[in-house]
């Protein structure tokens, strides 16, 4: 794992191969992985940076950001993934930090809200998110908002 390439690219950055590479690591995971039909293109990655590692042009690790007052009042991270390929070896720790870090440096505020997967609870409230106690299904699957102050 020593030839990581982490990108961050607003939309219109992004190269067609870009694009593509991360549409299909979206729909491996969230679609075929998780056995979950639902609307992947949303119509907010014009919107959203995508921050990514890639080896070897293919993605490992990949979520998109949002400045304040786009999902959320706050700045948020969202689609965040690891590919099959990629797990186990810290890159989602990785994605999470750098992430924490853009929101923080491009849009001045430490503030970030996320929907996170209820098996990641613990994994997220260890880059200091908490419960809002505001749980709900989204596409069957159980979801908690997490906010960082």
């Amino acid at each position: 794992m020593s030839n990581i390439i982490w990108n961050i690219k607003s939309f219109e950055e992004l190269t067609v191969p870009e694009l593509y590479a991360i549409i299909k690591a979206r729909v491996d995971v969230f679609v075929v992985e998780q056995v979950c039909p639902y609307p992947d293109l949303d119509g907010y990655d014009q919107q959203a940076l995508h921050l990514w590692a890639e080896e070897n042009g293919n993605i490992l690790a990949y979520c998109r950001i949002f400045g304040r007052g786009i999902k959320y009042d706050e700045a948020s991270i969202g689609r965040v993934l690891t590919t099959a390929q990629a797990r186990g070896k810290n890159l989602g720790k990785q994605l999470i930090n750098y992430a924490v870090q853009a929101i923080e440096n491009r849009f001045h505020t430490p503030e970030i809200r996320i929907s996170a997967q209820d098996y990641l609870l613990k994994f997220y409230s260890g880059f200091g998110f908490e419960d809002t106690g505001k749980k709900y299904l989204e596409d069957d699957i159980p979801h908690t908002e997490m906010i960082r102050k």
